[in-house]
C-alpha cells in the first residue's frame, strides 16, 4: 500500500483541522441563532432596552413609595390585536395622571368575538423607549396566557408604578407622558392558559 509523502500528509492534516474548525464554527453560529431570541428578551427585561417594562415585587413598590415626591406624569394606554385574533381589546380609559412612585391600576377590556375558545398572550412595551426601565409592573395579565370563551368579555388589570429614579435621569428630562402599549396575539401552543372569569 502506497503511503503519502510527508508534505502531502501534513497538508491533509491541515485541511482536516480547518474543516473541523469550520464545522465547529457553523455549529456555534447555529446555537447562537437559536439562543439569540431568549437572550435578547432577557437583556431587554433586565435593562428596559427597547421600551421593555420592568417586573417588580411588592417590596420594590414599597421602596418606591418611600421616595414619592408628589410629581405627576401622564400615562397613555394603547391596545391592539392582529387580524387573525377574533378579539376586541381596548383600555378602559385612554389616559391617566399618576403620582410618580405611587402604585396605580389600569384596566383593559377584552372580548372574544369568535365561536370557539381563544387563548391569547399579550406583548407589551412603553414609549419613549428610555422610560422602559422606570415603568414597573407588579401584577399584569400579560404575565400569563389568557383564554376567553366564545362571547366572553373580561376586564384585565395592570398594577404598576413609575420609579422616582426617572427624575434623576437626564434622558427623561422633558418627558411628560409615557405610553403603555399591549398587543394580544393568538397563542400558538397554549401552555397552562388562565381561563379568565366573566365580568
Amino acid at each position: 500500500m502506497a503511503t503519502l509523502p510527508p508534505i502531502a500528509d501534513d497538508a491533509a492534516r491541515r485541511n482536516l483541522r480547518v474543516g473541523l474548525m469550520a464545522f465547529a464554527g457553523a455549529l456555534a453560529m447555529l446555537g447562537l441563532g437559536y439562543a439569540s431570541v431568549p437572550l435578547y428578551r432577557l437583556f431587554c427585561q433586565v435593562t428596559g432596552f427597547g421600551g421593555t417594562t420592568m417586573q417588580a415585587t411588592e417590596s420594590d413598590a414599597a421602596r418606591a413609595a418611600t421616595l414619592v415626591t408628589g410629581q405627576k406624569i401622564s400615562i397613555r394606554f394603547d391596545a391592539s390585536v392582529p387580524a387573525d385574533m377574533p378579539w376586541t381589546f381596548h383600555p378602559s380609559a385612554p389616559t391617566d395622571t399618576i403620582t410618580i412612585g405611587e402604585r396605580d391600576i389600569a384596566t383593559y377590556v377584552a372580548r372574544n368575538l369568535g365561536s370557539t375558545p381563544v387563548t391569547g398572550m399579550a406583548t407589551f412595551n412603553v414609549t419613549p423607549e428610555q422610560a422602559g426601565k422606570y415603568f414597573n409592573k407588579i401584577q399584569c395579565f400579560c404575565f400569563t396566557e389568557q383564554t376567553l370563551q366564545p362571547g366572553q368579555e373580561v376586564m384585565m388589570p395592570v398594577l404598576y408604578y413609575v420609579d422616582p429614579a426617572m427624575l434623576d435621569d437626564p434622558n427623561m428630562q422633558g418627558v411628560e407622558q409615557i405610553t403603555l402599549s399591549y398587543t394580544f396575539h393568538r397563542a400558538k401552543d397554549p401552555v397552562n392558559p388562565v381561563s379568565t372569569g366573566t365580568n
